[in-house]
């Protein structure tokens, strides 16, 4: 099994690679259904003139992203980190370019 942050290095990969020339951010978000068989997405990118662009990841991107985010949650479940609470249910995830790090907010059951 994977590391945490072996996953969280293949979501940062994955955003990095779909990110157009211009962009300085990419966001993500993503609502994971209870069975982890699918998942909606949003993306969007800040580009060098800080303008918002909305983006599309193609399905590629998008089945590969559904692969980590799925064994992310599992990894969190088999090892105890939910703190005895539900299991998240979605994620916020940026990425600067410029810096290359990775911040991923978790969505919880309201």
């Amino acid at each position: 099994m994977k590391t945490d942050q072996e996953i969280y290095n293949n979501i940062g990969a994955l955003l990095y690679n779909i990110a157009p020339n211009d962009a300085k951010k990419i966001n993500m978000r993503a609502n994971l259904s209870v069975e982890g068989n699918t998942c909606e997405y949003e993306y969007d990118y800040l580009d060098n003139e800080n303008s918002l662009k909305w983006l599309t990841a193609g399905g590629v991107a998008n089945t590969n992203m559904l692969h980590y985010l799925v064994e992310l949650r599992k990894y969190y479940i088999e090892n105890n980190l939910t703190n005895g609470l539900s299991i998240w249910k979605g994620c916020e995830v940026t990425l600067d370019l410029e810096t290359m790090k990775i911040n991923i907010d978790f969505k919880y059951e309201d």
